[in-house]
């Protein structure tokens, strides 16, 4: 129901803005599908290596390193993982849904979510020039940290140990 309810919303606000200036309309589709022309193939090179990962690791591998039985250990490894992976959020999310359904634990995926989202071992010395040496390593390192608060809260509101 919701999504017809975002579809149909959708819809309703691109006929106001084509009815309202049709060729800022066009603008907006063509920059629109420009960006999805960009994102795509880091999307589907990303979804490719996690099918190929998926395929190789059955799916007792994956629980025994991240499911939810591996407690503290695995949201460790979730989160030095996600901390050295550089991927795009709006790519985590599926990756993160596809490792659940293969065995992986709640409080682990949260930990693997949230560095990477969060913690840019990659991306260091680029931010380091922004905010400074200091700077950068106290917010990853509180972000590292607070992938575990994450973890534990998920793994208490999900009812599985951390």
């Amino acid at each position: 129901m919701t999504t017809y309810l975002l579809y149909g919303g959708t819809l309703f606000l691109f006929a106001i803005s084509y009815i309202k200036d049709k060729e800022k309309t066009k603008i907006a589709l063509k920059k629109g599908w420009k960006s999805f022309e960009n994102v795509m193939p880091q999307f589907l090179g990303i979804i490719f290596i996690i099918g190929l990962m998926l395929a190789v690791l059955k799916p007792e591998v994956i629980s025994s390193l991240i499911g939810g039985n591996s407690g503290f250990l695995g949201v460790a490894a979730s989160a030095v993982v996600g901390s050295i992976t550089m991927m795009p959020t709006f790519v985590a999310f599926p990756v993160a849904d596809m490792l659940l359904k293969n065995g992986a634990g709640y409080p682990q995926i949260a930990a693997l979510v949230s560095t990477l989202t969060m913690v840019g071992v990659v991306t260091f010395t680029m931010e380091t020039k922004y905010i400074g040496k200091r700077a950068a390593l106290y917010r990853n390192l509180l972000a590292f940290l607070y992938a575990f608060i994450v973890a534990f809260i998920i793994g208490k509101a999900m009812g599985v140990g951390a």
